[in-house]
């Protein structure tokens, strides 16, 4: 019986251990604004109460494991959501983990990671523009992911790819690079797929980025696209302490269609308040460049940290398209991490 109790307690200590190396924490955002929205082209304003002004809405869990020597599997799994009505996705039809749903591992030599996740363009076009993700009042986030009939996004295939693997390298001086493919997932030979990277640079004041993307995939609900498309951008930023300046150019274009696109982007943000404050200014142009076809939008803002999880934000927006009536927004919102 005493042996019993030993060996026992021996696995419960084992069982510790093993639990005290492994960490699942629930996380996300909620960011729900109102304000009135009319976008170039538009015949009225809308008023709207309206989810994701700065940031899309979402929830999930990650977790991480240490398998010793320096080496952790990790996990995601994270759910955009519509705050304003509680409905899931990003759109009806947008799948339920349609953020992040992926697993790997990560070490010395860097990470690797399986299943859905961000896609390259992502992380570039976010942190050259100081209003994020913001695909309400982000210049650069809208002329890349919401178009218009006459001037394209020039995002191909989402922010996100499913059926993908990603390895990332070591930070070498501030550098590092992420290696994206995405699965077609065709019988025979020849399948299509999509294949890019981004590169990125952090040293001190500096950042500079740069992404390319083949894509003959659609994203989220895959598809296979009749003509292979690219898209690619370069950018920087340099923080001055007093303010801190943006600027990217791009271009991207499907192959025999003639729709060539690019895309400039300039951008500002002054801290005020000691650092509580910030305002905001950004201006992005797309050119097609066999018409004289151009869309230019302009936002000017301000957030407010009320704490390191919330902040309160007020934005106008002027949105100009060749040949339509020009468009002006503005929202108020709040932001909440949890």
């Amino acid at each position: 019986m005493k042996k019993s109790l030993i060996a026992l307690g021996a696995t419960l200590a084992c069982l510790g251990s093993v639990h005290a190396q492994s960490s699942v924490q629930a996380t996300g955002l909620v960011d729900v604004y109102v304000g009135s929205m009319r976008l170039a082209g538009n015949a009225k304003s809308t008023s709207v109460v309206g989810s994701g002004g700065m940031t899309t809405s979402w929830f999930g869990f990650k977790g991480t494991e240490d398998l010793g020597g320096g080496l952790k599997a990790n996990f995601l799994l994270t759910s955009f959501f519509r705050a304003d009505t509680g409905a899931p996705g990003r759109f009806n039809g947008d799948p339920f983990f349609s953020r992040d749903a992926n697993v790997g591992l990560s070490g010395n030599f860097g990470s690797v990671s399986l299943g859905r996740g961000m896609a390259p363009n992502f992380l570039p076009t976010i942190l050259l523009n100081p209003f994020g993700d913001s695909f309400t009042i982000a210049p650069l986030v809208l002329h890349a992911n919401l178009g218009t009939t006459a001037v394209p996004g020039t995002t191909p295939a989402d922010t996100g790819w499913g059926n993908q693997v990603v390895y990332t390298t070591p930070v070498f001086g501030g550098l590092k690079a992420n290696l994206h493919y995405q699965f077609g997932e065709q019988a025979g030979k020849g399948g299509k797929n999509n294949t890019g990277l981004n590169v990125m640079y952090f040293g001190g004041p500096l950042t500079v980025m740069g992404f390319y993307e083949n894509a003959q995939i659609s994203n989220p609900i895959q598809s296979l696209f009749g003509a292979k498309k690219t898209d690619w951008m370069v950018g920087g930023a340099y923080d001055f302490s007093v303010a801190k300046v943006y600027a990217t150019y791009g271009k991207a274009k499907t192959d025999g269609a003639g729709d060539d696109r690019k895309t400039f982007s300039l951008s500002g943000e002054v801290p005020v308040m000691n650092g509580v404050g910030a305002i905001k200014a950004s201006v992005a142009r797309t050119k097609m460049d066999n018409t004289d076809v151009r869309r230019t939008t302009t936002s000017v803002g301000y957030d407010h940290n009320m704490s390191k999880r919330t902040d309160l934000y007020a934005v106008y927006m002027r949105d100009q398209l060749t040949g339509v009536n020009s468009g002006n927004s503005l929202i108020l919102g709040i932001r909440h991490r949890f």
